[in-house]
């Protein structure tokens, strides 16, 4: 069913139609377009431009509406060109020509967009929640190995010994950073359209402010052109998935590499791996690999969507229709990706001795040589210089670090007497580094438990938004 055609002689071809239909995805806005249809009718009623009797009518024809879609019963068919046109049709057949009585005063223009901020407010507090579980999975496995000892890395070349801990927990900051931007975009968004209509609001006495707080939003719109094109929403939530995905992919790739018979640090469990259809002793990283490859769609959504945009005039344009499946389908990927890859991170175990072995090679202690002598008051570009000969003599050598005798270190600096080998240690090197933040066991543990109660309000702050988003759906 179409919601215009007055003024055409002839309908759209088969080829026009097809281009512009949008209810094989547009469907899923369903739900949010009844409720704001609820919303609209509300603010009809309230400027007597709908009758009490009409609009009690109307009310229980949505709600029926609203249970038929939700069970199945009412679903689209090969005429209806959008969500909205479906569900007019649905209450025309239960109402008549009353059915038809919620266009006034509203467009498909605001009325879209309203749907749409319904359903990404609702989504993106829902990937929330999921990065609050995957932050606590992260936390719960660093927490394992706060006092194991590994080499950290820098270009991939080994750099200095670290707590394992503090290695896997760098994750967690990440994404509790994710759900910070998702708090703030929830404000940004957070707006009502209802009553923009096609872009210049209505000379039908209706109040935005009073749909806003109806739908639960924040406030209402300030400039009506703006609100009917206004998609920065969708371009910051696309933005924040996409980071999300570049965070997952870093995790993906490091558990790839680690896992790998070169470091064969980390053992993936079976469940969260696949295995060759030729080679029967492959055991392959895959969800490691699919967070890493699903991250270029995501991206590519936001691009998508940003090139949309880019060129737009005035106010609404049929390129937004281009909005929605890129969200949809950056949020659908999450969906798959998030618990995939909790689950791997929280079953898989890591080698404690191989890391610990590995933790001094590649001269990881040379810091601390140069640490030892600016204790000494040696000036740092000094000590740099002595610790870089150290590790030249070892080379040549073909030692370590600590395999070096008291004449070598002597004749490189007169500083370095004896006890530097008291600093020559992975476990000294690491249980020094007591600036906040740093990786001693004593400071990563204090980040560990600072981390669970940032996540923990985080959480709570959530819960609370999604529960009045339920009720406000079921009201």
């Amino acid at each position: 069913m179409a919601l215009w055609g007055g003024r055409f002689s002839n309908k759209p071809t088969d080829a026009v139609f097809a281009l512009s239909q949008s209810i094989s995805f547009d469907w899923r806005l369903a739900p949010y377009d009844l409720r704001s249809s609820l919303a609209h009718l509300a603010v009809l009623e309230n400027a007597s431009l709908i009758s009490k009797v009409d609009a009690l009518k109307i009310k229980k024809a949505l709600k029926d509406l609203m249970s038929e879609v939700s069970s199945g019963k009412f679903l689209p068919n090969s005429q209806d060109e959008d969500v909205h046109s479906a569900l007019e049709r649905g209450l025309i057949e239960k109402l008549g020509v009353l059915g038809g009585s919620l266009r006034a005063g509203r467009s498909r223009n605001d009325q879209v967009t309203t749907d749409l901020r319904l359903f990404a407010i609702e989504h993106m507090l829902m990937l929330a929640q999921m990065l609050t579980e995957l932050v606590e999975v992260i936390l719960n496995k660093a927490s394992e190995y706060v006092n194991d000892a590994a080499p950290g890395f820098t270009h991939i070349q080994h750099a200095q010994p670290i707590s394992f801990g503090h290695e896997i927990a760098k994750h967690a900051h990440a994404f509790t950073r994710d759900i910070d931007r998702i708090n703030d975009w929830f404000h940004r968004t957070s707006v009502n359209s209802l009553g923009a209509g096609a872009l210049s609001g209505s000379s039908l006495k209706l109040d935005p402010g009073f749909a806003a707080k109806n739908l639960g939003f924040e406030r209402s719109f300030e400039n009506s052109i703006d609100a009917v094109s206004d998609r920065d929403y969708v371009a910051e939530a696309l933005f924040v998935t996409s980071l999300i995905g570049v965070h997952l992919s870093r995790i993906g790739e490091e558990w790839t590499l680690l896992g790998s018979t070169e470091f064969s640090w980390a053992n993936i469990a079976d469940e969260f791996s696949t295995g060759s259809s030729i080679m029967p002793q492959k055991k392959n990283p895959d969800m490691a690999e699919l967070a890493r490859g699903k991250t270029g769609r995501l991206i590519g959504n936001l691009m998508s969507v940003l090139a949309m945009l880019k060129g737009l005039p005035f106010a609404y344009n049929r390129d937004l229709q281009e909005d929605k499946e890129p969200l949809f389908d950056s949020l659908d990927t999450l969906a798959l990706v998030i618990p995939a890859i909790s689950g791997m991170i929280a079953t898989t175990n890591f080698d404690r001795a191989k890391m610990k072995l590995s933790a001094p090679t590649g001269f990881s202690l040379a810091t601390e040589i140069a640490d030892y002598l600016v204790q000494k008051n040696i000036p740092f570009a000094q000590a740099h210089e002595a610790a870089g000969a150290c590790v030249a003599l070892c080379e040549k050598l073909s030692c370590e670090l600590h395999e070096l005798t008291d004449q070598h270190f002597a004749g490189i600096h007169s500083s370095l007497d004896p006890a530097i080998r008291n600093v020559l240690s992975v476990e000294g090197a690491i249980a020094s580094r007591t600036t906040a933040g740093g990786t001693a066991p004593s400071q990563v543990l204090v980040q560990i438990s600072d981390a669970m109660k940032k996540t923990l309000v985080q959480r709570k702050e959530i819960a609370s938004k999604s529960k009045a988003f339920s009720e406000m759906m079921g009201a």
